[in-house]
């Protein structure tokens, strides 16, 4: 697109932002008129910093326009600080800007997407002369619609995680390549993120339904964590590992928050409920009623996963499941800004979320999800299918002598309970049924630990219904248990079928 120039350093970026920028720049300055490149960066990496960054050396290399679409009001006024900063003379077009002063020239734009969508619809703009075009939290495919009113212009997306919020909508269909950013991990042993320490409680989810867009439903959650057990258990975390700390706490349906907050209040905490039928003036007074008190507690329904940014959060609980990547990372990424007095950061998982996706800080192939993003979603569905727990047939067929294959943790768990046992006899007479099932199905002792190694996903339930009667368990306990689990079941296997086989061996001597 243009020559090749020296780049120089930008006062005040970090070096992984440095090097960033020029690679993205360098791609501009050789990219054709249309060309659409995708940068990812995790949360609390600076993307705002890095884009702007971009505008400016595009405006000052190019002498041409550009653009940046966000979908959120706090992200648009963050972008139009960042660019004033920056030197950047810029116009937010909003729903108090009804027509553009001829008189004025403004190098940069900053628009929300449905606004300028009726701007352009009204004629108040020509895009002819805008040369690049910058999309913030590209993952959203609200932006689409807009692309195609810019024809002429170089396309930069920006998003912590590159995979589209919709499936017929691939991110690959819309950018030509992706340009992959420092990883979460390193940005930690870096200090520029907080180090997390993660608390994860099993939740039983078999009773949550996923809607049409995916994600499980609002109605089948609100049931779920509104229920006694899962709020006792949502205080329980917080006092446990929390108490006393500014704490973030999402939930996915506004009759869930209201109830936290209502339990919370009662337990003497200070917190407050925010969702999206609070007015701006309303919703403002709230984050500065959160930021101002000390061991704050605030609960929400997603509205603070973009566009918030308070560093002091100690504390992120997600009280809620979810299959979208993209929100897991948002959640979290709230709680991981560092601070001087702030190197780590709790995470209470009570959606099995990190079970899901896996540790917040683990490597991801962003290149390989960007590529083939159906994997990724086949994983989903198959975790889903895991979750919600039906015996397969092929399991099935494997133990064809056995009339009755499920065990009942829970009506076990009452009955040990009814007889004033310990309750871990309960697991132990899960393990003899299955110990049972093996031998039963096997002519050897090998064949019958062959068979125990299939019933790997069984025992992983098993567990998870025991942990749910215990109420508080951590995920620690509950690792330990599985392992523990499938030990005593091999001994008990070999115990079983050796003192069959000498029994059998003394009534053939004695015949």
């Amino acid at each position: 697109m243009g020559n090749d120039i020296d780049a120089g350093r930008s006062a005040g970026l970090y070096p992984y932002q440095e090097r960033d920028l020029n690679i993205l720049f360098d791609k501009i300055n050789h990219s054709s008129k249309g060309n659409r490149i995708l940068y990812q960066l995790p949360t609390g990496g600076g993307k705002t910093r890095i884009f702007s960054e971009i505008a400016k050396r595009f405006i000052t290399t190019f002498s041409q326009k550009v653009m940046v679409l966000t979908h959120r009001t706090e992200l648009c006024r963050q972008t139009a600080a960042t660019l004033k900063q920056l030197g950047i003379k810029n116009k937010v077009i909003n729903s108090t800007v009804k027509r553009l002063n001829a008189r004025e020239d403004y190098p940069c734009y900053v628009g929300m997407v449905e606004t300028l969508r009726n701007r352009l619809r009204e004629g108040m703009m020509d895009t002819a002369d805008i040369g690049l075009l910058i999309i913030d939290e590209a993952h959203h495919n609200s932006f689409q619609k807009l692309l195609r009113r810019f024809p002429h212009a170089l396309v930069v997306g920006v998003t912590a995680t590159p995979l589209s919020s919709s499936i017929e909508q691939p991110m690959n269909k819309t950018y030509h390549e992706l340009v992959v950013g420092e990883s979460i991990a390193n940005l930690i042993k870096q200090g520029y993120l907080a180090k997390p320490v993660c608390w994860r409680y099993d939740v039983e989810l078999n009773s949550l339904r996923t809607g049409s867009h995916g994600d499980f439903t609002i109605s089948t959650s609100d049931e779920l964590y509104s229920s006694p057990a899962m709020l006792d258990l949502l205080l329980h975390t917080y006092e446990t590992h929390a108490k006393h700390k500014k704490t973030l706490i999402f939930n996915n349906g506004i009759f869930t928050s209201r109830n936290v907050c209502k339990m919370f209040e009662d337990a003497g905490h200070p917190i407050k409920h925010l969702d999206h039928h609070h007015s701006a003036a309303e919703r403002a007074e709230i984050l500065k009623w959160f930021k101002r008190t000390k061991r704050a507690i605030l609960t929400s329904v997603s509205i603070l996963t973009t566009g918030f940014d308070e560093p002091a959060i100690q504390t992120v609980i997600l009280n809620r499941a979810t299959t979208s990547l993209t929100l897991y990372h948002q959640m979290i990424g709230r709680g991981s800004r560092s601070l001087p007095k702030k190197k780590t950061f709790s995470i209470i998982d009570l959606g099995n979320n990190t079970e899901r996706f896996g540790a917040w800080q683990d490597p991801l192939d962003w290149q390989l999800i960007f590529d083939r993003p159906e994997l990724f979603y086949e994983t989903m569905r198959s975790h889903a299918a895991q979750e919600a727990r039906v015996i397969s047939p092929d399991l099935r067929a494997k133990f064809p002598n056995t009339l009755q294959l499920s065990f009942d943790i829970q009506e076990a768990y009452q009955r040990a309970l009814a007889e004033s046992r310990k309750s871990i006899t309960v697991i132990r007479d899960a393990i003899r049924q299955h110990a049972a099932m093996c031998i039963e199905n096997s002519g050897s002792i090998a064949e019958a630990l062959q068979l125990a190694d299939v019933l790997d996903n069984e025992i992983n339930w098993r567990v998870k219904q025991y942990g749910k009667c215990l109420g508080k368990v951590t995920r620690n306990y509950t690792d330990w248990l599985k392992e523990d689990y499938k030990s005593r079941l091999k001994l008990l296997i070999q115990k079983l079928m050796q003192k069959s086989l000498a029994n059998s061996k003394s009534r053939s001597k004695a015949a």
